[in-house]
């Protein structure tokens, strides 16, 4: 479970810094920019917050 939160959350965060490079090329715009940042800033703060900064005993 640990494994599959780490991969969503560092999906997210791609997600929320590919796009600034989208908008530099001119492939997307910035009101899509904004948007996708958005939700890859949700998704990571929620995924990430389960799997870091717990001790190895809770794992146990």
């Amino acid at each position: 479970m640990k494994n599959i939160l780490k991969i969503i959350s560092f999906a997210a965060l791609a997600l929320t810094l590919s796009p600034s490079f989208l908008v530099f090329k001119g492939i997307i715009t910035p009101e899509l920019s904004k948007t996708l940042m958005l939700i890859g800033t949700i998704i990571w703060f929620s995924t990430a917050s389960l799997w870091m900064n717990k001790s190895e005993e809770e794992e146990v």
